[in-house]
C-alpha cells in the first residue's frame, strides 16, 4: 500500500463542519488534510439554507463574517414550528440570520480553508483505519494511505469513521419522509408552501431563475435506495395530481425525522463532528450551525493536545460540552415534528397555543435564544452568569485606541481581558500562549435571555468565544482555569 504525506490531523468529509474545522486547526498552525470525496467543492442541491446568530458571530470571531453576509440575504430566520420568532431585539451585534446557501457557505468556507494552505485530497475517501497508541493509519479508496495523531470524522449522518470506531448511534427510527429536488417541470406548478393532512410539501423557483425546487411528502416511509425521478413522481401526483411534467434532475435527495446521535464523540484518537456526531430533522435549520460550533469547540483543543502544551484528557471536554447542545437540538426538532407533521384540529389547537405562548416576551426570547445557538452555556461550575457562555463583542477602550472583543479572536489565540488596574494579573507563565488586554468598558453588560449581569472585573475568553473564568482584582481561580484550559505553566 502507497503511502502518502504524514499529517498530524486528518478530517474525513469536506462540508461546512471539516472546512471549518480544518481552519481552526490552520489557525493554530497544525499541520492538518482533509479527504473528501467529491472531486470538487461543487455541491448537488442546496441543502441547507443559512446561518443563525450564534454562528455568524463564530464567523465574525474568525474575521471572516463579512464574506457570508454579503453573499446572504439578512433576516429574521430562527423560527419554532413555522411559528417566527423575531431576535432583533437581542444583545448581539448579529441579532439576525442568514438566508444563504449551503452550497455557497461551503464555497466561502473552501476560499478560507485554501487561503491558510490546508491539502485537500479530493476524489477519494476514507475506507477504514486502524489506530494504535500514537496515532492512526487511514487507508483511502485509492489504495493509499495516511498516517496522522488523530482522524476526524466530519462525513456525514452514515459516517463511516463512526461505523468503524464502533462507536453507537442510539435514537428513534423515521415516522415522516420527504424528497427534494431541483429539476425543470413543462407546466406551470403550484408555487408556494403547501400543508395538509399528508405533509408539508413546496415548490418554488430558484434564486436565479433556473431549476424549480421541489419539496414532497412521501407517503411511505421507510425506503433505502436512492430516489430516482419516478420516486418524485409518484410523490407528486399523490399530493397534487400531477407531476407538472418534472425532467431534468440536478439533483435529488430523501430527507426524513430520524433522530440520532452518537453515544461519545470520541474513541480513542479517533473523533466525530457535525452529522456524523448527530442527525435531527432539518426543523428551524440548526443542523449545519450545530456542526461548524462543533469544529470551533474541538478545533483548539485539539491543537493544544496535538502540540502537547495540554493533555489528552482536554479532549474529554469536548464531548462534555457539546453533547448536550446536539441533545437538545434532537429534542427541539421532535417537538417541532409534532406539531408540524399533520394538521388536523387537534395539531392546529396546539399549533395556536403555543403561537400565543411564543408571543409572549419571555417565551420567545427563550426560544429564539435557544434556536439561534445564542444561549450556549458550557458547565464550568458556578459563579457568575458569564462563565460558560458566550462572550459579548464589546467596544472596549485600550491605551492604543477603540477595540472590539471578537478581533482579538481572529487568530483563535486565548485573550485574558483585564477591566480593572492595568498591570493587575499576571500570567507571566502563559504569555506565550494566552494575549492580556488591559481595557476599559462603559456600557452595559447584558447576556440573551438572562439580560443586564454584573460587570466583571476581568475575563477569560477561550478561542471559541466563551468565558472560562471571571474575576475581581484578585488571581482567585485564574491559575487553575489556565492550565485547565491552556496547559500547565511554562518551566521558569
Amino acid at each position: 500500500m502507497g503511502a502518502l504525506t504524514d499529517h498530524a490531523v486528518i478530517i474525513a468529509g469536506g462540508g461546512p463542519t471539516g472546512l471549518m474545522l480544518a481552519g481552526e486547526l490552520a489557525l493554530a498552525g497544525i499541520d492538518v488534510a482533509i479527504v473528501e470525496r467529491r472531486p470538487g467543492q461543487d455541491l448537488t442541491g442546496s441543502r441547507a439554507g443559512g446561518l443563525h446568530a450564534r454562528t455568524i458571530e463564530v464567523l465574525d470571531q474568525r474575521g471572516i463574517a463579512d464574506r457570508f453576509l454579503s453573499q446572504g440575504q439578512v433576516a429574521q430566520v430562527a423560527g419554532f414550528a413555522f411559528i417566527r420568532l423575531d431576535i432583533s431585539d437581542f444583545p448581539t451585534r448579529h441579532n439576525y440570520g442568514l438566508a444563504l446557501w449551503q452550497n455557497h457557505i461551503e464555497r466561502i468556507l473552501a476560499g478560507w480553508v485554501d487561503e491558510l494552505s490546508v491539502p485537500v485530497y479530493r476524489g477519494r475517501e476514507v475506507t477504514g483505519f486502524a489506530q494504535d497508541e500514537v496515532g492512526v493509519d487511514v487507508a483511502l479508496s485509492d489504495g493509499k494511505s495516511l498516517r496522522a495523531k488523530y482522524l476526524v470524522g466530519c462525513d456525514g449522518g452514515r459516517s463511516l469513521i463512526r461505523k468503524s470506531a464502533g462507536i453507537d448511534f442510539p435514537g428513534w427510527d423515521p415516522t415522516t419522509s420527504h424528497l427534494i429536488a431541483e429539476v425543470e417541470v413543462a407546466a406551470e406548478p403550484e408555487w408556494g408552501m403547501r400543508h395538509d393532512i399528508s405533509g408539508i410539501h413546496g415548490l418554488s423557483r430558484m434564486e436565479d431563475g433556473g431549476p424549480v425546487r421541489v419539496m414532497v411528502t412521501e407517503q411511505q416511509i421507510g425506503a433505502t435506495s436512492e430516489p430516482t425521478l419516478c420516486d418524485l413522481s409518484a410523490a407528486l401526483v399523490a399530493v397534487y395530481g400531477t407531476d407538472y411534467g418534472i425532467h431534468s434532475p440536478t439533483s435529488i435527495s430523501r430527507f426524513t425525522d430520524m433522530t440520532r446521535q452518537a453515544a461519545s464523540y470520541r474513541q480513542g484518537r479517533v473523533l466525530l463532528a457535525g452529522d456524523a456526531a448527530h442527525v435531527h430533522y432539518p426543523a428551524g435549520g440548526q443542523g449545519l450551525n450545530t456542526g461548524v460550533q462543533d469544529a470551533v469547540n474541538l478545533g483548539w483543543k485539539l491543537a493544544q493536545v496535538v502540540k502537547q502544551t495540554s493533555p489528552q484528557s482536554l479532549l474529554d471536554s469536548y464531548h462534555a460540552e457539546r453533547f448536550p447542545v446536539a441533545a437538545r437540538v434532537l429534542r427541539n426538532t421532535m417537538a417541532q415534528v409534532a406539531l408540524m407533521r399533520r394538521p388536523d384540529d387537534r395539531v392546529k389547537a396546539l399549533q395556536e397555543t403555543m403561537s400565543d405562548l411564543l408571543g409572549m416576551d419571555a417565551p420567545r426570547k427563550r426560544i429564539a435564544a435557544m434556536m439561534s445557538g445564542l444561549d450556549i452555556h458550557y458547565d464550568l461550575g458556578e459563579g457568575h452568569p458569564l462563565l460558560g457562555r458566550r462572550m459579548p463583542d464589546l467596544d472596549l477602550i485600550t491605551a492604543g485606541g477603540p477595540l472590539r472583543i471578537y478581533t482579538l479572536l481572529h487568530k483563535a489565540q486565548p485573550v485574558l481581558l483585564n477591566l480593572g488596574e492595568p498591570g493587575g494579573l499576571d500570567i507571566t507563565p502563559w504569555a506565550d500562549r494566552v494575549r492580556q488586554i488591559d481595557a476599559q468598558y462603559a456600557g452595559a453588560w447584558e447576556l440573551p435571555v438572562l439580560g443586564p449581569v454584573t460587570a466583571p472585573g476581568a475575563v477569560l475568553i477561550r478561542p471559541d468565544g466563551h468565558v472560562a473564568w471571571v474575576g475581581d482584582q484578585t488571581q482567585v481561580g485564574l491559575t487553575d482555569a489556565l492550565t485547565m484550559w491552556f496547559g500547565p505553566p511554562a518551566a521558569a
